[in-house]
């Protein structure tokens, strides 16, 4: 007499008979396929770059452009060539103001002359009344360009596009147009006899050359810092799509008007020390003319990039004085030489280069990884042909006889 067949699963496991050997068992379920083990792809460590690509990311091309600005007088020091380059610095610290409420934001700004103006009228008329040098009179101008930004930009900055730049270009004018008729300002005729930066006697122009260097080296260091900040990020986020943005609970009217008060605050510097080189300003030296340059110089160099930015000041500012030998043609050739460039480099002479980690580009460059196998279904087992009562319980516990 043999022994009946014991259960070795649970209660919930179906009894098996010793005759139904062809029954499949819970553990005779094949196993998913794995894939096959081949060669390992070694990791990526990112994109590559060329020679020129490096050099143009690199931190030290921005030391090594402030030594050559600082070596300039060492080599040509003739006060036409100082005038030229100090206006060129000037222009350089207006062009990096711009970017922030241009590139950083994407607002469309045609009035930005209007905060040059309000600097220089506010330090040359503090010196004058007051009798004191311009260099204590840049805070009061601090909180005069804090204001006129808040006083613009609040109403307007919930406009956009098109909009917008009518609407700057209508307070750039109502700036000017206000200073032409106030007595304060000196009417058309401008106010004159602005006392240098340390007070009254002629400044040295290598010297204040080499301040305005100093202070738009300055200038430009902490717009790029301040690109590349929270509030930056957060710029830039709203000029790639305001309504994401704001859904991702950025506050677009905020960080618009953040950008414009910023770039009031650097458009009043850039007026102080536009007074105290001439020693006078007037209504004509803040035309629409000055805002459409200093657009031009943050298209032409890359929206975005502050190297691009600089470089775009410059070669503005200084192709004009460069083209003397063509007379009457220089702006002539001046346009063409713009559209050509704009034409074969529509994104500026040095457009902004987005980074990324090493992780992200390793992820990018990696194969996907193989779809795992489907799971075969599993089935019933089948009857068993022997006999009807094969895998009953009955059956399987009831004891056999020889």
């Amino acid at each position: 007499m043999s022994n009946p067949v014991r259960r070795t699963g649970g209660p919930e496991e179906a009894p098996v008979s010793e005759g139904c050997d062809h029954i499949d068992r819970p553990s005779e379920i094949p196993k998913p396929s794995q894939p096959e083990d081949g060669p390992h792809a070694k990791p990526a460590r990112g994109r590559g770059s060329a020679l020129l690509t490096r050099i143009l990311e690199s931190r030290r091309i921005g030391w090594g452009a402030l030594a050559a600005a600082l070596a300039l007088p060492l080599v040509i020091a003739t006060p036409y060539a100082l005038n030229v380059m100090t206006g060129a610095a000037l222009f350089v610290m207006l062009a990096v103001g711009l970017n922030i409420v241009v590139g950083y934001c994407g607002l469309l700004d045609l009035g930005y002359a209007a905060f040059f103006a309000v600097g220089a009228y506010t330090s040359g008329i503090l010196a004058i009344e007051l009798d004191v040098p311009l260099l204590a009179t840049v805070p009061a101008v601090l909180v005069v360009t804090v204001v006129a930004g808040l006083v613009i930009g609040a109403p307007t900055l919930r406009l956009r596009s098109d909009y917008l730049a009518i609407v700057t270009l209508g307070f750039g004018e109502i700036i000017r147009i206000t200073a032409t008729n106030l007595e304060i300002t000196g009417g058309p005729s401008g106010i004159y006899g602005i006392p240098g930066l340390w007070g009254d006697g002629p400044t040295d122009p290598a010297l204040f050359y080499y301040v305005t260097v100093g202070v738009v080296a300055v200038a430009v260091l902490f717009a790029a810092r301040l690109g590349r900040s929270r509030l930056g990020r957060a710029w830039r986020f709203v000029r790639e799509d305001e309504d994401a943005a704001a859904a991702m609970g950025i506050h677009p009217h905020r960080v618009k008007l953040a950008a414009y008060v910023a770039g009031a605050v650097w458009g009043g510097l850039a007026g102080v020390l536009f007074g105290a080189q001439l020693s006078a300003v007037s209504p004509a030296s803040f035309t629409f003319l000055w805002s459409a340059l200093v657009l031009m110089a943050v298209v032409l160099g890359g929206m975005g990039s502050t190297p691009g930015v600089v470089a775009g000041a410059i070669a503005i500012s200084l192709a004009p004085e460069l083209l003397r030998q063509v007379q009457d043609y220089r702006f002539f050739v001046f346009g063409v030489l713009l559209i050509v460039v704009m034409v074969l480099r529509p994104q500026g002479l040095w457009p902004q280069r987005t980074r990324e980690s090493a992780r992200t580009g390793a992820r990018r460059a990696a194969p996907p990884p193989p779809a795992p196998a489907p799971l075969p279904r599993r089935q019933p087992p089948p009857a068993c042909p022997k006999s009807r009562t094969c895998g009953s319980p009955s059956a399987a516990s009831a004891p056999s006889t020889a």
